[in-house]
């Protein structure tokens, strides 16, 4: 899978996708992470990304000439399972079933907005905006971060078999599609300050174990999520 990210600051990158799971897929060559900078499809000597907004108005707002440039030059005519994506605080909340259907894609084209937005003609040139949460940052970089993330730990080969199966979000009961968060764990040691580890878990009785752990699930959905639709 190819995901391209198209950044004003591709330097924010630097570090997040140079460890761990991420550059381990990369070294697998599982996926393949870009960075566009959109500054290097700029109007003028100067490179101009942004211009003050028709009809007055504070900051400046990204040209949808430049912005449209750096897609054009993304697309890859051969990657035709393709989505084109902005990161924006009035798109649709992006949740862990969006992330299984970017998975499935060949390649993945993520605009990061900046400074007042982008002009907003460049709907016509993408698919969806995209939105990680009902607050504002300063720029899409860190939505794109997180976005990436998500997907390429989806990718086979990522993470070990099934690993994505029993955790939040993806996890459901039997003849259900209530999609819950995941159980709580435990490890080592078994007693910590005259805290326990539940007995149960420690019994080695699988299917009761298998049991306890779903209605842990459902109660920590009914905690943390109690008038929402986690799917």
């Amino acid at each position: 899978m190819l995901i391209s990210i198209l950044t004003l600051f591709p330097e924010m990158f630097l570090g997040p996708f140079d460890h761990s799971i991420i550059k381990q897929a990369q070294i697998k060559n599982l996926v393949n992470i870009e960075f566009v900078n959109l500054r290097k499809f700029g109007v003028g000597k100067h490179h101009q990304v942004d211009d003050t907004p028709y009809g007055g108005g504070i900051g400046m707002v990204m040209r949808v000439d430049v912005v449209n440039s750096a897609i054009q030059s993304t697309i890859r005519p051969d990657l035709t399972q393709r989505k084109i994506i902005l990161t924006s605080a009035k798109g649709k909340l992006y949740k862990q079933a969006k992330a299984r259907e970017y998975s499935k894609l060949e390649h993945l084209i993520i605009i990061c907005g900046h400074y007042e937005g982008i002009d907003e003609r460049i709907l016509n040139y993408i698919d969806e905006e995209v939105s990680i949460g009902e607050f504002v940052l300063t720029g899409g970089e860190i939505p794109a971060m997180l976005i990436a993330d998500s997907v390429t730990r989806l990718l086979d080969g990522v993470l070990k078999k099934d690993a994505t199966e029993l955790e939040s979000f993806s996890l459901c009961e039997k003849d259900s599609n209530q999609m819950l968060l995941e159980y709580p764990h435990y490890t080592r040691p078994a007693i910590y300050e005259g805290l326990e580890v539940p007995k149960i878990l420690t019994e080695g009785n699988h299917k009761k174990i298998k049991s306890w752990r779903m209605i842990q699930a459902k109660i920590n959905s009914s905690k943390h999520h109690p008038d929402k639709d986690i799917n």
